[in-house]
């Protein structure tokens, strides 16, 4: 039995478990954005996201093949805006802004 698990698979399991907690961690990392290392941090937790509701799932409901959907949310990821909505759209997100 593994006394630990990956930082990446608790994360997974967090938001499998809670799919509520998506929003708020997905929120917390547009937060972070602007700072460095940010916007991988941003496609790191809609990765993790999409990874809890299943990939192949999201990619359907975005209408983007799989495969492109690992590689634009990878930490080299730069995907456009119409794929990044699409994506959030699928998980059932949205982006806000505030004042």
């Amino acid at each position: 039995m593994k006394a630990s698990r990956p930082h990446d698979e608790t994360l997974v399991k967090l938001l499998k478990d809670d799919p509520d907690f998506a929003a708020v961690y997905l929120g917390a990392a547009l937060d972070e954005a602007d700072q460095p290392g940010g916007q991988a941090g941003l496609l790191a937790a809609l990765r993790h996201i999409a990874e809890a509701q299943g990939m192949a799932s999201v990619a359907e409901r975005a209408g983007i093949p799989r495969e492109i959907v690992y590689r634009a949310l990878s930490p080299r990821g730069s995907p456009t805006m119409k794929m990044l909505l699409a994506l959030l759209n699928a998980t059932g997100l949205r982006l806000g802004v505030q004042a």
